[in-house]
């Protein structure tokens, strides 16, 4: 066993995960996991290790890293240091297209949707690596071609009917409420078929009433595709009624770990992060 391997064993053994978990590996691990800006420290010594079915957050201060995090896991940085384990496999020289083929999807702080498509046009558009047919049973619409995209077309409409947005199909993404493209940006991702989903501040510009409804969603999206979901998200009364599993961030360095009761009743979380909330 190699001194990587050793580590990994250590880490797990450590780990906090959901009961329903224990007798499953992992679904993401995250060992020394750092960046370097022009010398500057981003993320330092990052370790987490999420459960395949476990919902779990990522909360800290403005500036904290959280963003980098996310980008770290799907490939938009290389890490200067450290290894990401995505289902016990090395992600070490992915780029963000093979990362996500081999399961991390993600949303993003700022909206990124095709406007000018269909709803369902924008869920497609996620699927296109499953697609078998050819460019030229394409452009000449053979049968593989109707057979696939009415698979698609089906596919589309059940990933959208968790959100009640059926209906909404053949609507362009840009005419959609802000709530809305919250959530359609959510169903694309998942049409990428993920076993880790990233949600970037999936409540962001919703009412209460929305991010009520957005709770429910996430445990049933987890609960049917039985998926792990990691969050970033500042609204404390979300992450502390959803997450099973919290990590705090300050500075690109965890400060705290724990259930969301042990982070509520963290000193240095407090003082860092929750306590100067309540004080704006």
């Amino acid at each position: 066993m190699d001194n990587k391997t050793k580590l990994v064993e250590a880490r797990r053994e450590k780990a906090l995960v959901p009961e329903r978990d224990y007798d499953k590996s992992p679904i993401l691990e995250c060992v020394n996991l750092g960046i370097n800006f022009g010398g500057l420290k981003a993320v330092d010594d990052f370790n987490l290790t999420i459960g395949r079915t476990e919902i779990a957050g990522l909360i800290g201060p403005n500036g904290a890293g959280k963003t980098t995090v996310f980008n770290l896991l799907t490939k938009v940085y290389q890490p200067t240091t450290g290894t990401i384990l995505l289902d016990g496999k090395d992600t070490h020289g992915m780029n963000t297209i093979q990362v996500n083929h081999a399961g991390i999807a993600r949303t993003f702080q700022n909206i990124r949707l095709f406007n000018n498509l269909t709803v369902e046009e924008n869920v497609k558009a996620a699927m296109d690596h499953n697609m078998s047919y050819n460019l030229f049973e394409g452009i000449l619409r053979m049968p593989r071609y109707w057979k696939e995209e009415k698979l698609a077309h089906e596919r589309a409409l059940e990933l959208l009917s968790i959100f009640h947005m059926e209906n909404v199909a053949g609507v362009k993404a840009g005419s959609l409420p802000y709530g809305a493209q919250r959530r359609l940006e959510i169903v694309r991702a998942l049409a990428t078929n993920p076993s880790l989903l990233l949600l970037d501040e999936p409540a962001a510009g919703m009412n209460p009433s929305e991010t009520a409804e957005l709770m429910a969603n996430i445990r049933t999206i987890r609960d049917t595709f039985q998926i792990a979901v990691l969050l970033i998200e500042h609204d404390m009364s979300l992450v502390m009624n959803i997450c099973e599993g919290l990590c705090v961030l300050n500075f690109g360095q965890i400060i705290a770990k724990g259930t969301p009761e042990d982070i509520q009743a963290n000193p240095a979380v407090i003082e860092a992060y929750l306590g100067k909330q309540k004080e704006a």
